[in-house]
């Protein structure tokens, strides 16, 4: 089961690192033409091409770009010169800690949002899926205005040079943090409400509140054992939706991590720099699947869980 699972991941790392070559290879123009766009030649263009190794068939490209990703080596920017990995490197901190610190404040939300819905008797579903469709532009515009602008509490934009320490200056990921967090925990308060209104009504909890049982015990033992597996799944989507969000968000704020990176090597066609910050959220949503995946099959390995079976009463009692 487990070597089946490890199996599946790897194709699908395989069929991603397809879509993301394709994808970048799809952009109009590349990294000789921009560069010398208006000061050279066809000829010198072409020549430029060469030395890029941009002549070369696309599938002869692919496959030494993947040669070289299974051996560790991204390559080397287009742009500047400098390997692929060092450019991350450089940025992924950044990115790494804004996403854990949205990924955390995600959690808290989604758990608040859930026992408010539930307290509500399920009402509120439909205005987690109205705060779920709102674009990440509009919180980023209506966060900055009431929380840099009106009250002045935080700055508009981070003025953190590329590789800077975010921690030095906490402050710099709070909007970051909140414009990624408030959708993501929307969207995972509508995939997880429609779980934890179906384990709350099974027969063995209703029994167990009829019992007397406290809400909380019935929560830890009867309901808590239904919503681990979905909710280790949502949870490696956010990871990944958020990992992927970065661009915009970090964009919009000037928060120097992969997003920014990403935009800078899209305008100027830089495909291995391009390739390199679109395999992380590829990599973090697959990751968070197998050991998703992994985690739901140690659970039914250890068989049905005993909020399953019913609660013994009196009667049945020998």
């Amino acid at each position: 089961m487990i070597a089946r699972r490890l199996t599946r991941t790897a194709l699908l790392v395989l069929a991603a690192t397809v879509v993301v070559f394709a994808a970048t290879e799809a952009l109009p123009g590349d990294a000789a033409s921009i560069r010398k766009a208006g000061r050279a030649s066809p000829e010198q263009i072409a020549q430029a091409r060469g030395q890029l190794g941009l002549d070369q068939p696309l599938v002869v490209r692919y496959l030494r770009w993947l040669g070289g990703l299974l051996q560790g080596d991204l390559g080397s920017s287009l742009s500047s010169g400098r390997p692929v990995s060092d450019l991350l490197g450089q940025r992924l901190p950044a990115t790494a800690g804004l996403v854990g610190i949205a990924l955390g404040t995600t959690v808290l939300l989604t758990v608040a949002g859930l026992i408010v819905t539930q307290l509500r008797r399920g009402r509120g579903g439909m205005l987690a899926t109205g705060l779920a469709a709102v674009p990440q532009a509009v919180y980023a515009a209506a966060l900055g205005a009431l929380l840099s602008a009106t009250l002045g509490w935080l700055p508009a934009v981070s003025l953190l040079p590329p590789g800077g320490n975010p921690w030095q200056e906490p402050q710099t990921l709070v909007l970051p943090a909140l414009t990624l967090a408030l959708p993501s925990a929307a969207y995972a308060c509508t995939l997880l409400r429609g779980v934890l209104t179906d384990a709350l009504r099974r027969p063995h909890v209703v029994d167990a509140y009829r019992r007397g049982l406290p809400p909380i015990l019935v929560l830890l033992r009867h309901v808590l054992p239904f919503l681990v597996v979905p909710a280790l799944q949502v949870l490696a989507l956010t990871a990944g939706w958020l990992a992927a969000g970065t661009a915009l968000v970090e964009t919009i704020y000037g928060f120097p991590g992969l997003g920014g990176l990403l935009v800078s090597a899209v305008a100027v066609r830089d495909v291995p720099v391009v390739q390199g910050a679109a395999l992380v959220p590829v990599a973090t949503v697959l990751l968070g699947m197998l050991l998703a995946d992994l985690a739901a099959a140690a659970v039914h390995r250890t068989g049905r869980p005993a909020a399953v079976r019913p609660a013994r009463t009196a009667e049945s009692t020998p």
